[in-house]
């Protein structure tokens, strides 16, 4: 199958939207930071909005819904405390603008499933290393794995 452009990547090809993921597709993320900031729109309009910095990826502008469900899954209405923590996307259908069937992002209503870091894990020497030199701390390795206390008394 041969890789098309949807046309909306033209219109605001900063940021990410419905048309950024292929037709079932979800896509988990980590948040860097969240912040307003003026967007121009379609049309040269200026609007400030709600933006999610994303490792990895290009940044997503965040609704209301959006907003609320981060907080939900995440435990703090507080954006500051949501950098480093995971979300996953997904396109769903809604009525806006007068019409059924228009596709938007949206966050699941669950936070991802993080990997369990075990002595077998191909990141578990690096974690180690990282550790060992101070260059990571245990609550960074958390927001991107399990641990369990036996496995965190073995890293140290």
């Amino acid at each position: 199958m041969e890789n098309l452009t949807h046309w909306k990547k033209l219109e605001n090809p900063e940021y990410l939207g419905a048309y950024s993921l292929e037709p079932g597709q979800d896509l988990t993320v980590t948040i860097e930071k969240v912040e307003r900031k003026d967007i121009v729109g379609t049309g040269g309009k200026t609007e400030e909005c709600t933006v999610a910095q994303l490792k990895g990826q290009k940044p997503i502008i965040l609704n209301v819904t959006n907003c609320k469900m981060i907080s939900k899954i995440h435990g703090t209405p507080y954006i500051e405390n949501w950098t480093g923590k995971k979300v996953t996307l997904y396109v769903a259908k809604i009525r806006a603008f007068g019409e059924d069937g228009v596709e938007c992002l949206r966050v699941r209503n669950k936070a991802p499933e993080l990997p369990e870091l075990t002595p077998d894990h191909p990141k578990w020497n690096g974690a180690m290393e990282a550790l060992a030199n101070g260059s990571v701390s245990v609550d960074q390795i958390r927001q991107e794995f399990k641990l369990t206390a036996k496995n965190e008394k073995l890293l140290k």
